[in-house]
């Protein structure tokens, strides 16, 4: 079997180190932190540059034309560096969304914008319940004559402060007995339509979500994205996507604190000897390096089955419920093997831990993953 990559994918993966390492120092993380943009324009400029917005968009699009899988691989890069900014819910989220269910004319007005990054955009789908299913899009769409009416809020919307464009979901009519589904539409709403508000949230990661109230905001019948009522299989496959890509990112900071754990204990000297060669060290760094590989092989099978077009649910579900809980363990060990210095500000390891932390209840948490598990090998809850 072979589970090598190709030429151009392994190109991807070394330009985007090298480039990324270069531009996204941890000086440049640290600054971003207390930035109020929270990324630079400088370099998201240099990314378009790269062509990495659209880098899974058709060309016909102004995109590269490449599958999810090298945009899972660019996603492990940024992951690695601990990338700050909007790419995320741009390139994976809003523009997956735009590019299955948007009409002709709002590909082409949306996405060659997407690509040429002149436009930031976010997903609004979490609400105050907090869930990420169909049953947690309670907010309700009213349709007055040719508009659409959006009054509620939306929690958690990633990078919203930066976007230009969020792509909303909300209720227009109800569930069925058999369909949860059934009544979400999604919506493409600019950032300056009136009664669109947000409002930053502090997290223990540092990445910038925000609380989006829509207070009455309106919107034309053109806004709307695919079919009214039909909007879950498409938000469905956007919160796959995203899940998938998080995993890639999140293998990209297990690997980087993998490495560094590593390091630290070939220089640390205790008793005579660097600490890398007691047993107890080499144990705890080999079962990280264990965590690092078996994520990453569950992370690139999931992006694999997205871009084959396969509907990935299990793929992503295996995936989400063991990486998320793995970049935690990896942390953890990490902290063990250098003890006090890397819960200092000034060490980098705490970096990843709280992004860590902040990442693992993203698109739902292990719990419901492995219940999706279970459900595909032919298990289901009976109480």
């Amino acid at each position: 079997m072979d589970f090598g990559l190709t030429e151009t994918q392994q190109l991807l993966k070394k330009s985007a180190a090298e480039f990324l390492a270069a531009e996204c120092t941890p000086k440049h993380v640290r600054v971003m932190e207390q930035d109020a943009l929270g990324y630079s324009p400088e370099l998201w400029r240099k990314m378009a540059q790269q062509g990495w917005m659209g880098l899974a968009l058709p060309d016909r699009y102004g995109g590269a034309g490449l599958g999810y899988l090298e945009l899972a691989l660019l996603l492990e890069e940024m992951g690695r560096v601990l990338l700050p900014g909007p790419f995320f819910p741009t390139a994976v989220l809003a523009a997956t969304a735009i590019a299955d269910a948007g009409s002709e004319a709002q590909r082409s007005r949306w996405l060659p914008a997407i690509a040429g990054g002149t436009l930031a955009a976010t997903f609004a789908f979490t609400e105050p319940g907090g869930r990420w299913e169909a049953g947690g899009v309670q907010m309700p769409a009213t349709r007055m004559g040719t508009r659409f009416v959006l009054k509620g809020a939306k929690l958690f919307v990633p990078d919203a402060h930066a976007a230009d464009l969020l792509v909303v979901a909300a209720r227009t009519g109800k569930p069925s007995t058999t369909d949860p589904g059934h009544g979400i539409s999604l919506f493409l709403v600019p950032r300056d339509t009136p009664g669109l508000t947000q409002t930053p949230l502090r997290t223990i990661g540092a990445d910038r979500v925000s609380e989006v109230a829509l207070d009455g905001v309106v919107v034309p019948a053109e806004a709307l994205l695919g079919e009214v009522d039909t909007g879950w299989p498409v938000a469905k496959r956007v919160l796959r996507c995203g899940a998938a890509g998080l995993c890639a990112w999140m293998v990209g900071g297990m690997q980087r604190v993998l490495d560094m754990t590593v390091q630290y204990a070939g220089q640390r000297a205790q008793f005579g000897r660097p600490i890398g060669s007691l047993q107890a060290i080499q144990h705890r760094c080999a079962d990280m390096a264990v965590d690092v590989e078996t994520s990453r092989a569950l992370a690139y099978q999931a992006a694999w089955a997205i871009g084959a077009g396969e509907d990935a649910a299990t793929e992503t579900a295996m995936a989400k419920a063991w990486v998320a809980a793995a970049y935690g363990r990896v942390c953890a060990a990490a902290h063990q093997v250098h003890g006090a210095i890397g819960f200092t500000k000034e060490h980098d390891l705490q970096l990843y831990t709280r992004r860590a932390k902040a990442a693992e209840p993203l698109f739902g948490d292990a719990a419901s993953y492995r219940e999706r598990v279970a459900a595909a090998i032919g298990l289901r809850r009976t109480i």
